[in-house]
């Protein structure tokens, strides 16, 4: 083709056609461009403009994606926003014109109110508690300032806000539709619709009622007005609605009597009435309302209410006892207590209430609470403590014995049930109860859980030996700590009177309870392993430090805790939580109690080694005179360990049988002041001991319910239930007596793989002090395969 004919074919299709490849002969490439070049130029473009649509599209797929990014447009996107936004608004248009306020029901919701009834676990009936407690009095009659503490304390914005906190309720919303439960953020007014004219249940449905009555109400009633009725339906506890009810009830004045301290409590006490009633409160809770109580200050010294001066010059008011109630009397109230506090656990976990929207939920409301308390088993355990401990105190004679207080729990470790509890003299006369309060040490009864972190974590000690019953330890008194490079950590705690006890196996520092070895047996396992299995157990180690001196017990703990932690090595490390609720019905509903007995936590193998350890306590160590050489025991298998705080403000024993655990402890408490005091003298004795009182009340009660029969089943091959696995190579001659340090050494029983000795292996020997008998240099403390002395440290740990 001439110049010529390319530029007439340009002409005619608008472009230049791209040159064809030939391999043929030149006639026959001739004929090709002759026949196709009028079509090429047409081609061209439809696939020069595929390619620019392929490249706008992405590529390969990019019909899809484009087709997409059609579809979500910013405008459409804007648009079906909008579209939303008005369709939100009209619905909630709509649910204003339709909500109206409801008619005044607080005569309703208080005839709404009825007595709980409390059953044994066999359904006969413990009690029928609950009365309504409420005077309505004018706002005229409330302090101004004692107004503010409220405004203070719970909506700072009330004066001036809508009746609603939008932000609030979107989030209370939106956790009630992820499950997650109420999350505060209302009002006062929002609170006062809520306790006025609705309920405490929380769906989405009663929070957007909410929402609508409060702005109409905010319209209808003046600020004033609201604030009255949110002072006069709230529930503060103690059985008390309203201000004036529950000034009388904590504080014995009239609402027109409170100083501005004592509102800015009871404003304080409306977060979480029970639990910040500083009378049964914890450590915990006295320090959650004392700071609590603090920000309701601070809040009214910003907004004006309050002269800083006055502020700083203000101290906490602590309430009252409170008065007695019926069908509380004796420890009828501590086991409803505890009753209520696990049924609002529960409420609170199902229905993400906070706890005093689960206070309000349990608190008269006609509820019929069958509860895990054996009749038997419960009357035994009140009558072991009368003979055992009452009845041998007298504050005539000794002053210190009326600052005697004894709590305990009785725990079935198959189960989980709370069988028996003991909360004090009198639920009337003793309102905190001893059972569950948590400000007191558990003392040596700490030293089984560091046994079991150190099995459980195959810990070794400095020297690279396994951490087993029969690893040797340093019991010198005072002996400083070191870690692993042999440098002294700062702590070297006393034995009990001082007492040095040269080398001992780990089951001996056990069995006399060697303060010495198990702080240095802490620090070799590594204290936030130690910590970290305290709370797999059942110890509440959220705030505590891992830090050497735990080992002495020195973190608060609750005979109920205690208990719990003891009943998971009885059942061979499968963590008991142990539960006095059986059953809970409201109505026509029940609630689904969850099974005390959770996942394995510690191996088996963990958990039966201690327990075989622990049986050594109570017939060759502290326990032995108390417990193992009781007349009253009839062959029973008994585990257990004793446990003496500093200064001597707690006595503990914790122990158990295959088929029962109980926790006893005894606590020194200021009978006027209720601040923690020593036992010294009480009962005429010099000291109370873990072994003394703890461990009589625990014998008199346990040997009475526990089935003689029963055997531990262990899977260890450890501890003073078990054959010894090496032969004692004697230093010295061997004493005529049998040695009382070291079980591990006496004949083994007919399953010595299995059970723990036989009921009294240790009878010959005297029942008075079991370490006075102890040989300074005991005949079993060098085990040839166990021992590798090094006189370059001066732990002498192996």
């Amino acid at each position: 083709m001439g110049r010529a004919e390319e530029r007439r074919a340009r002409q005619r299709g608008g472009r230049r056609a791209a040159p064809r490849r030939s391999s043929g002969t030149p006639s026959d490439t001739g004929a090709g461009e002759s026949t196709t070049v009028i079509g090429a130029p047409s081609a061209a473009v439809g696939g020069r403009a595929a390619a620019r649509r392929a490249a706008r599209s992405g590529g390969k797929g990019g019909d899809g994606k484009g087709r997409i990014r059609r579809l979500f447009t910013w405008k459409k996107i804007l648009g079906t926003f909008l579209g939303f936004c008005l369709l939100g608004i009209g619905a909630f248009i709509a649910l204003y014109l339709y909500v109206d306020i409801p008619q005044d029901n607080a005569a309703a919701q208080a005839a709404q109110r009825q007595s709980n009834v409390y059953k044994y676990s066999d359904g006969a009936v413990l009690a029928r508690a609950g009365t309504v407690n409420r005077e309505i009095v004018g706002l005229d009659k409330v302090p101004k300032k004692v107004q503010q503490s409220f405004v203070a304390a719970e909506n700072k914005t009330f004066y001036k806000d809508n009746g609603i906190d939008l932000k609030g309720t979107a989030r209370g919303v939106l956790n009630t539709l992820m499950g997650k439960g109420a999350q505060g953020g209302s009002t006062i007014t929002q609170q006062y619709v809520k306790n006025y004219y609705l309920s405490q249940e929380q769906t989405v449905s009663r929070k957007l009622r909410e929402m609508v009555i409060s702005l109409k109400v905010d319209r209808q009633m003046s600020k004033d007005d609201i604030l009255a009725g949110y002072i006069n339906t709230s529930y503060y506890g103690r059985g008390a609605y309203g201000i004036q009810a529950a000034a009388q009830a904590y504080y014995r004045v009239d609402a027109e009597k409170l100083s501005v301290q004592q509102g800015a409590y009871l404003a304080a006490l409306l977060q979480a009435p029970s639990q910040y009633d500083w009378q049964a409160a914890s450590d915990s809770g006295k320090r959650l309302v004392t700071a609590r109580w603090n920000y309701v200050l601070d809040n009214m010294v910003e907004e004006g209410w309050l002269d800083k001066a006055e502020r700083q010059g203000m101290t906490f008011p602590k309430p009252m006892e409170p008065k007695p109630a019926a069908g509380r009397e004796g420890q009828k109230g501590y086991l409803i207590e505890l009753a209520n506090r696990q049924l609002e656990d529960q409420l609170m976990t199902e229905q993400g209430i906070t706890r005093a929207q689960a206070e309000a939920a349990v608190v008269d409301q006609g509820w019929t609470i069958t509860l895990n308390i054996d009749k038997k088993k419960q009357a035994e355990l009140e009558k072991a403590v009368q003979a055992e401990l009452t009845s041998k105190l007298d504050k005539k004679k000794r002053k210190v014995d009326a600052n005697v207080q004894a709590g305990a729990v009785s725990v079935d470790p198959k189960t989980g049930k709370v069988v028996a509890l003991y909360g004090g003299v009198d639920y009337f006369k003793h309102y905190t109860s001893n059972a569950t309060r948590t400000d007191y040490q558990p003392a040596s009864t700490f030293k089984p859980v560091i046994l079991a972190a150190a099995l459980e974590e195959n810990a070794e000690t400095r020297s690279g030996k396994p951490i087993t019953a029969n690893t040797v330890y340093d019991g010198t008194s005072k002996r400083p700590v070191v870690d692993a490079d042999g440098d002294k950590v700062g702590f070297a705690p006393e034995n009990e009177d001082d007492q040095d006890y040269g080398d001992v196996t780990v089951q001996t520092a056990m069995n006399k309870s060697v303060n010495s070895v198990f702080a240095q047996m802490g620090v070799d396992v590594g204290m936030e392993n130690v910590m970290d299995v305290a709370g797999k157990l059942g110890m509440d180690t959220a705030n505590e430090q891992a830090v050497p001196a735990q080992t002495l017990g020195t973190m608060g703990a609750s005979p109920l805790q205690m208990a719990g932690v003891y009943a998971t090595l009885d059942n061979h490390g499968k963590k008991v939580t142990p539960s006095i609720l059986k059953e809970a019905e409201h109505n026509s509903r029940k609630v689904d109690i969850p099974n005390p007995v959770g996942e394995q936590v510690i191996s088996r193998e963990t958990a039966d080694t201690v327990t075989s350890v622990l049986t050594g306590v109570v017939d060759d160590g502290t326990a032995r005179q108390s417990v193992a050489n009781n007349p009253k025991r009839d062959g029973q298998k008994v585990a257990g360990k004793t446990g003496t705080s500093d200064d001597n403000k707690s006595a503990w024993f914790t122990g158990y049988t295959p088929d029962l655990v109980t926790s006893v402890g005894l606590f020194g408490e200021d009978e006027k002041t209720r601040a923690h005091t020593k036992m010294y003298g009480a009962g005429g004795f010099d000291r109370v001991n873990g072994g003394g009182f703890p461990a009589e009340i625990w014998a008199a009660y346990m040997f009475g319910v526990t089935d003689p029969d029963a055997k531990f089943d262990l899977d260890t091959d450890q501890g003073a239930a078990v054959k010894p696995t090496w032969t004692p190579t004697p230093t010295q001659e061997p004493t005529t007596q049998e040695p009382t340090e070291e079980p591990t050494t006496e004949e083994p029983t007919e399953e010595p793989t299995t059970e723990e000795p036989t009921e009294e292996p240790t009878t010959e020997e005297p029942s008075d002090e079991p370490t006075t008998e102890e040989p300074t240099t005991p005949p079993t403390v060098e085990p040839t395969d166990d021992i590798t002395l090094d006189p370059s440290r001066p732990d002498k740990d192996r």
